[in-house]
C-alpha cells in the first residue's frame, strides 16, 4: 500500500468520525510513522481526532462499529492497514495537563474486546504526550487547523515521564508481540537519550550503533522484520530476545531513574 493510500484512508476515518460527531470534530491529524519518515508494510494508521465535547457511550458504540469494518486483516469490508483513532476533548489537552484523558481509543489489540460488546470509556492516557508530540512534529492536518494551532508543545518532562510509564505493561508482551516491543524500548530509549522520536526502524539504527555486539543480531532482526511487514518465530530464540529487553530495560533506567 502507497503512502497516498495510507492518507486515504486516513481521511476515510476521519470522514467517519464525523458522520458519529458532526459538529463536534474541530481537527484531525496524522501522526506515528505517517509523519516519521514514511508507512511500513506493517505500519498502523494513526489519526488524532481533536473534539468540542466528551462522547456519549452511544456514540463511542457506532465509532467502534464503524472502525471495525475498515480496520486490518478482520476488517468486514477487507483487509487494510490497522487503524488507531485516538480521539481528545480540546478542553482535556489545552491548556496542556498531565496526564491528559483520552475520551475514546480504537486500536486492533482491543478488537476481541470490541467485537464482544465492550465499549472503551475515556480515561488518564500518558501515551498522549507523545502522540501529541508527533503530530504537531509531523504537522499533517487530516480536517481542521493543522495541530500546531491545536496544540500547546508537551513539555519535557511530561514527554519523558509518559514514554516511561508505559515500560512494564509493555513488557508483559513481550512473548505474544516480540517485534513491536523489542522496537518500542529501542525507541523510548533513543527518545529519552535525545529528544527526537524517531520511526521504529530508525530508532532501531539509533540503538544499534550504540548496541554491545552481543545483542545486535536479535535487535536487527526486529528491525529488518518491521521493514518487512513480518513478525517472525522467535521460540528459538527467548533467551536471547529476553537479554535484548533486559538490556535495552536497564538503559532506559540508567537515562531516566524513577
Amino acid at each position: 500500500m502507497t503512502h497516498a493510500e495510507g492518507r486515504d484512508q486516513a481521511e476515510h476515518v476521519v470522514r467517519l468520525v464525523r458522520d458519529v460527531l458532526g459538529a463536534e470534530v474541530l481537527a484531525a491529524s496524522l501522526h506515528g510513522s505517517a509523519v516519521l519518515g514514511g508507512l511500513r508494510p506493517g505500519s498502523d494508521i494513526d489519526v488524532l481526532v481533536t473534539v468540542r465535547r466528551g462522547t456519549t457511550a452511544v456514540e463511542r458504540r457506532s465509532l467502534v462499529e464503524a472502525l471495525l469494518a475498515v480496520s486490518g486483516e478482520r476488517a468486514y469490508r477487507g483487509p487494510a492497514r490497522p487503524v488507531e483513532l485516538s480521539v481528545v476533548v480540546r478542553s482535556e489537552v489545552r491548556p496542556w495537563r498531565y496526564p491528559p484523558v483520552c475520551d475514546f481509543l480504537y486500536g486492533e489489540w482491543l478488537r476481541d474486546d470490541f467485537e464482544a460488546g465492550v465499549v472503551p470509556a475515556p480515561a488518564p492516557c500518558p501515551d498522549l504526550a507523545p502522540l501529541i508530540t508527533m503530530a504537531r512534529a509531523g504537522n499533517a492536518p487530516l480536517f481542521g487547523p493543522p495541530p500546531v494551532e491545536v496544540f500547546d508543545p508537551v513539555p519535557e518532562d511530561d514527554l519523558r515521564a509518559a514514554i516511561v510509564a508505559g515500560v512494564p505493561e509493555l513488557l508483559d508482551d513481550l512473548d505474544g508481540d516480540t517485534r513491536n516491543v523489542l522496537l518500542t524500548l529501542a525507541r523510548i530509549l533513543s527518545t529519552l537519550a535525545t529528544g527526537e522520536i524517531r520511526a521504529k526502524d530508525a530508532a532501531a539504527d539509533w540503538v544499534l550503533e550504540r548496541l554491545p555486539a552481543i545483542h545486535r543480531p536479535v535487535l536487527a532482526e526486529a528491525r529488518a522484520l518491521y521493514v518487512a511487514g513480518e513478525y517472525g518465530s522467535w521460540t528459538e530464540r527467548r533467551p536471547e530476545v529476553r537479554a535484548l529487553a533486559r538490556y535495552l530495560t536497564a538503559s532506559v533506567r540508567e537515562v531516566y531513574p524513577s
